[in-house]
């Protein structure tokens, strides 16, 4: 459980980075827009990786499989696309992402819902889910920037430091004494 709580922080910390750069990016570069869509979806694949891998491999984590998959597949995809149709290419893509990542850590959360903290994963997931229709339905009138997305992953980076500070206060709960 310490594990999975420090691989929250973790994706608290890294969702949290990109917001920061995302918001200080809206004004950036094509380049550099582009370099952190890629980079979102990117950093999920291998955080995916990384927790399968902690937890009990691919065969035990099919949901993290195929979100790891799908986010690698994602990111050459945002390169591609971003790079031929610009920023409405690059949230179309994005919005597809969120929509199909959302799905795996929904039901990845629901898997894991004994461990604890995972509700905030089941909200986080359907949340995306949703984000990511509206995100590719955006793609197709006015187009959202890059500073406009970094709510999405804002909300992903809260619900990844809830989750990591409720399996931090349920372990310090069962290491005290009963009263």
């Amino acid at each position: 459980m310490v594990s999975l709580r420090n691989f929250y922080f973790l994706r608290a910390l890294a969702a949290f980075a990109w917001v920061a750069l995302a918001s200080l990016s809206s004004s950036a570069s094509r380049l550099v827009v582009g370099a952190l869509l890629v980079l979102y979806p990117a950093w999920d694949a291998v955080a995916n990786v990384i927790d399968a891998r902690r937890s009990g491999g691919w065969q035990a984590n099919p949901g993290q499989k195929f979100n790891a998959l799908t986010s690698i597949v994602i990111a050459v995809c945002m390169a591609v696309v971003f790079t031929l149709r610009g920023n409405a290419g690059g949230v179309l893509v994005f919005g597809l992402w969120a929509l199909l990542a959302g799905l795996f850590q929904l039901a990845v959360g629901i898997r894991r819902r004994k461990l604890g903290g995972q509700a905030f994963m089941m909200i986080s997931g359907a949340q995306s889910a949703l984000a990511g229709v509206v995100f590719s339905i955006q793609a197709f009138g006015a187009t959202p920037g890059i500073a406009q997305l970094a709510p999405y992953a804002a909300f992903g980076g809260f619900y990844f430091l809830l989750s990591a500070l409720w399996l931090t206060f349920r372990a310090k709960q069962a290491l005290s004494p009963a009263a």
